[in-house]
Formats: structure tokens, C-alpha cells, sequence
């Protein structure tokens, strides 16, 4: 799973900034649902990721049930971060 499919699946389009609200609301909630359905670590993995830009991911003890899962997800927010401060 690439973010542009992702977007496309969720969102009808590849620019996130191009959809209106309640399509965006739609789409969070259709991938939430997947994330909670979904049991490939790798797919939820991504699932988590958008809706963690979308600020919309729920907690990560809710989702990953290793630590290694949680620990690449905490890495991930920290690498986010950073590039938001640049």
C-alpha cells in the first residue's frame, strides 16, 4: 500500500486538500473501520499512518500488539515531527 492509493481508495483523489469536509469524514471513518478489520501487520500499519496524518488514528495500544509494532509507530510519529519543525 502507497499513500497516493490509499488516498485514492479512501478519498477519490491523490490531493487531500481537494476534498470537502464530509468527504474527508466519510473517508476516516471508512478507514477506520478498515484498520479495525484489517489483521496484515503491514496493512494495518498504513492504515494507521494515514489516519495518523489525518489526525485521526486511534492509540497505539489499541492498535499494534507488539512493542516492536508500537516502537515503528512512535518512530515514525518522531520522524514526522521532525520534518514538520524543518
Amino acid at each position: 500500500m502507497d499513500l497516493d492509493d490509499l488516498l485514492r481508495r479512501y478519498f477519490a483523489t491523490d490531493d487531500i486538500d481537494a476534498v470537502p469536509g464530509p468527504a474527508l469524514a466519510a473517508g476516516i471513518e471508512r478507514c477506520q473501520v478498515d484498520l479495525g478489520l484489517e489483521t496484515d501487520p503491514g496493512k494495518r500499519f498504513a492504515l494507521w499512518t494515514l489516519l495518523y496524518m489525518l489526525g485521526a488514528a486511534p492509540d497505539l495500544d489499541e492498535v499494534f500488539e507488539s512493542h516492536e509494532e508500537r516502537e515503528a509507530a512512535r518512530n515514525f510519529m518522531d520522524l514526522l515531527d521532525a520534518a514538520g519543525k524543518s
